[in-house]
């Protein structure tokens, strides 16, 4: 039975309607007082809008940030919108003294990459020793659970394995946290789209000891800066290296010629297969490799495919070899994921890429030339600006629109900043065909959530994982495609009754940090009568507009589409895209398949939320289901 999904097309009548509010100011009046001449706050000049004014303010807290924290509207319409926008734009005159003070709490999130590998190298030395020490014995039950009580017993090793076990639950909370209380929140945004763009898979190998640095140091520093040098510290970051094996790719021992004409094996990336490269691995902590090895082509089709000019960019297979040949030697110290450039495993042949010759006898300027050939090419500047428009502004991506913004990035020379200015100023981003227009992903599910009942943010790994419950595990996409940026991917039956559980469970108190006793509102609410709750509720957390039907759900507390989904998921609630959770992603296989079931989707997990009967009444009720709303799940 498949159950329909128009109950998340919004009606004209909601997007019609509106709150009253004072209007906006939007003149295009430049920023009073002084401002650095480097980082000039600009607001730009506005041409006529069709959102009304407080649609505006929705708009913009819904898109350049993770939604409206209460008192947030307020802020933005007495700031104005455009003055709003261009102070997002430049993150670092923004304060945000709490977001860093709370991620200084983690404690291996600021750790070098050498002490993290330090840190699992010796773990696994012990769990091999107690591995060799069984075999030598016979391994029998009792003397299985002798070792391991030993080694649980030792102190050191405790606290190492303890700290083993943090590091992507680290990352994948403070990054959850960040979204929530950061002031800096388009930038936060940006963060996400580029971990997205540029994705990797914390499940495959020792990627997961990179994450940290691939956050701290690659991404967040050049999120609004120049796309060259975003795309230079993602080609040597020790997280993408190792995650499409360009670590270990070396000179080709077959002649150029027949290097050339060979068939690639092509998975659903090109010869990418999740998990798996061309060439064996080896464990974090070895030596480097100490002969050539062969070719490996994964990060070299995706670097083209993915990350710049696009699947139809006008690239060839022979530009892929010759793009990965360029890149040879480009590798990392395992012992410390430092980037190194080794000449010994380098091509230094001759190259032609997209029709620019590398002369020969050349080293790490191969690679380097080829970052700028791809970063600005015509296809680059379309493929980048499209995703863009995509995100923040609708799944359609306005073809106008592009090339408008796509030539922003031409003339600026990649400048991100710039290109996001002319797409989020834009009369299509503010147009009645956009406001409302994008599907929440998980991640943006649980954040707005939790900004919208002013949650104090959790350190723990408990409300990350509630996003993989949502289908989207954070570092957790097994292919380097990235999250998909469309509705028709996230709007399945066991997605939408998951979202309605999850708002049921925040506003019954089920999700950490979550409080209706500590929502600023409760108390005007509470005594109030059912209208009143459910006018203040429409007002605070749907942004003052809701549809007749959202508004009778609210008004009698039941919502048809609850028994509804949930006897047409006779497989569970948990019908995602891709089956691994985020507590499953750093497992060993054997631990990851026998949490998944036998169809491929994750076993249902009794001490999540979402899997909790909830039953509320009065004002929780109705912050339930306003949360689990067509109009909130859509931003």
């Amino acid at each position: 039975m498949r159950i329909s999904t128009s109950w998340f097309g919004l009606t004209a009548a909601a997007l019609a309607a509106c709150s009253s509010g004072a209007p906006i100011g939007s003149t295009g009046r430049l920023a009073a007082g002084p401002a650095p001449a480097a980082e000039p706050i600009v607001v730009m000049s506005s041409e006529p809008r069709e959102q009304l004014p407080d649609e505006q303010v929705q708009q913009v807290l819904n898109r350049l940030s993770y939604g409206s924290r209460p008192g947030d509207a307020e802020k933005v319409r007495a700031m104005g919108v455009d003055r709003w926008i261009a102070t997002q734009l430049v993150p670092d005159r923004i304060d945000d003294a709490a977001a860093e003070q709370l991620v200084s709490h983690y404690e291996t999130l600021h750790e070098s990459t050498g002490d993290l590998v330090e840190t699992f190298r010796q773990v696994q030395q012990a769990r091999r020793r107690e591995q060799m020490q069984l075999k030598a014995e016979g391994d029998t039950a009792g003397k299985r659970d002798a070792r391991r009580e030993a080694l649980a017993n030792d102190p050191q090793l405790r606290e190492l394995a303890r700290k083993a076990q943090k590091i992507v639950g680290d990352v994948q909370s403070a990054k959850l946290a960040r979204a929530v209380v950061s002031e800096r929140q388009l930038d936060e945004v940006m963060v996400d789209f580029w971990e997205n763009h540029f994705s990797v898979f914390s499940g495959k190998g020792q990627t997961r000891l990179f994450l940290a640095s691939y956050d701290r140091d690659v991404i967040r520093p050049h999120a609004l800066g120049k796309f060259r040098d975003l795309l230079e510290a993602v080609a040597k970051s020790p997280a993408m290296l190792f995650f499409l094996d360009n670590w270990q790719s070396a000179a080709d021992s077959l002649h150029p010629t027949l290097a050339a004409a060979r068939q690639p094996a092509r998975g659903r990336f090109g010869g990418f297969r999740p998990g798996v490269g061309r060439v064996p691995q080896r464990p974090v902590g070895g030596a480097p490799p100490r002969r050539a090895r062969g070719l490996n082509e994964n990060y070299a089709r995706e670097l083209m495919e993915l990350h710049t000019l696009g699947v139809d960019g006008g690239y060839s297979q022979k530009d892929v070899i010759e793009v990965a040949r360029a890149l040879t030697g480009w590798t990392m110290n395992p012992r410390d994921g430092e980037f190194v450039f080794r000449p010994e495993m380098h091509d230094a042949g001759q190259k032609v890429v997209l029709g620019h010759t590398l002369a020969a006898g050349r080293g790490m300027e191969d690679g380097e030339d080829v970052l700028d050939i791809v970063a600005r090419h015509p296809s680059t500047a379309r493929f980048i600006t499209k995703k863009l428009v995509r995100h923040f502004v609708s799944d359609s991506a306005p073809p106008a629109l592009v090339n408008q913004c796509a030539g922003v990035f031409t003339k600026t020379d990649g400048d991100i900043r710039e290109t996001v200015r002319c797409i989020v100023t834009s009369p299509e981003f503010f147009s009645r065909a956009a406001y409302r227009a994008k599907v929440k992903t998980p991640f943006e599910v649980v954040a707005s959530a939790l900004r919208a009942m002013n949650a104090q943010p959790d350190t723990t790994p408990r409300t990350a994982q509630l996003v993989a419950r949502l289908g989207q595990p954070i570092f957790g996409r097994q292919t380097p495609d990235g999250w998909p940026d469309r509705a028709d991917a996230w709007m399945n039956t066991g997605a939408i009754l998951n979202r309605i559980n999850f708002g049921l469970a925040l506003a019954a108190g089920r999700v950490p940090g979550a409080s209706l006793a500590t929502w600023p509102l409760t108390p005007s609410l509470r005594a109030e009568s059912r209208p009143a709750q459910v006018d203040g509720v429409i007002k605070a957390i749907l942004g003052g507009q809701s549809s007749p039907e959202t508004r009778s759900i609210l008004m009698s507390g039941e919502n048809p589409l609850i028994s509804k989904l949930a006897s047409a998921d006779s497989s569970g609630r948990d019908l995602m895209d891709n089956p691994m959770s985020d507590d499953m992603a750093g497992m060993p296989p054997r631990q990851a398949g026998a949490a998944v079931a036998k169809n491929g989707r994750p076993r249902p997990n009794a001490a999540s939320p979402l899997n909790r009967p909830v039953n509320l009444e009065g004002l929780a009720q109705v912050v339930g289901l306003a949360l689990g709303s067509p109009e909130f799940q859509r931003r």
